[in-house]
């Protein structure tokens, strides 16, 4: 199953987790989107509840997960 949750963030709009690709899918404020691949959907709900969403992605996903804008 598929889902897209709208945060708080100065930096991420929404988290959306995509069940049939298992990719959690950022899409930040500044209108860009990427899709991190491998990433499984507990990982994506702990970020999606982040105290600080835009500073978990930059910690817990870039740079560990192979990603593609989309």
């Amino acid at each position: 199953m598929s889902w897209t949750k709208s945060v708080y963030s100065t930096m991420v709009q929404e988290i959306a987790w995509d069940s049939d690709n298992s990719e959690m899918i950022v899409t930040f404020n500044n209108g860009s989107r990427y899709a991190y691949q491998g990433v499984d959907e507990g990982t994506a709900i702990e970020g999606s509840k982040a105290p600080s969403v835009g500073q978990w992605v930059n910690t817990e996903i870039k740079g560990k997960y192979d990603y593609r804008k989309v």
